[in-house]
């Protein structure tokens, strides 16, 4: 099980998914160099998607598949825009107007309300069939700023403060932003995961 497809276009999380498990003798393949083309997000839980799309990856292309479901939860819009974080401003999704439109939902909220956090899941299929795929999941908390600060990142880290370093997840370097970002975290426990199996 070394060559993974990664059940996603996003170049992003590939290069987190490379620089994060490349070492332990994993390579990582996005799904669109094998021909696989995205699948509607009909679940109503980020585990959900993430097993939609890994099925997905791993049947057309007869590998295992890893698939990530993603997005930010703020607290005073009761977790939205959570599993529409990436077509939060609508299709085709694009990142400037979904922080646009979040600073727009946002423009009236105190700063000591604008708590936040990303959540990742991920879900790793053996096979299209596997009764029991590897599920990790990670969180990271902080608060949405009033204007975006870093070139760093993608989606909406220029907005995401990240309360330890004072930093947005924009402005982390990539060895920080991968210890500590929910993406990081699940990705530690998934090592952990394939480590026993």
């Amino acid at each position: 099980m070394r060559r993974i497809v990664v059940a996603s276009g996003n170049a992003g999380k590939l290069a987190e998914f490379n620089r994060l498990l490349g070492e332990a003798g994993f390579e990582f393949v996005a799904q669109g160099e094998l021909g696989v083309e995205d699948i509607p997000e009909t679940g109503l839980t980020f585990v959900e998607n993430a097993l939609l799309k890994a099925r997905h990856a791993a049947r057309v292309t007869g590998l295992p598949a890893l698939a990530d479901d993603s997005g930010l939860c703020v607290d005073a819009l009761d977790g939205a825009p959570g599993l529409y974080s990436a077509r939060y401003a609508g299709e085709p999704s694009d990142a400037a107007r979904n922080i646009d439109k979040l600073l727009t939902t946002l423009a009236v909220v105190p700063d000591e309300q604008r708590g936040a956090h990303f959540h990742c899941t991920l879900a790793l299929l053996r096979h299209p069939d596997d009764p029991r795929p590897l599920i990790a999941q990670g969180e990271w908390h902080g608060r949405i700023l009033t204007a975006p600060r870093g070139t760093g990142g993608f989606g909406y880290d220029p907005l995401f403060l990240d309360p330890d370093s004072g930093r947005t997840a924009a402005e982390l370097d990539p060895a920080t932003k991968n210890r500590v970002s929910h993406r990081g975290q699940a990705l530690a426990i998934l090592q952990e995961q394939l480590a026993r199996h």
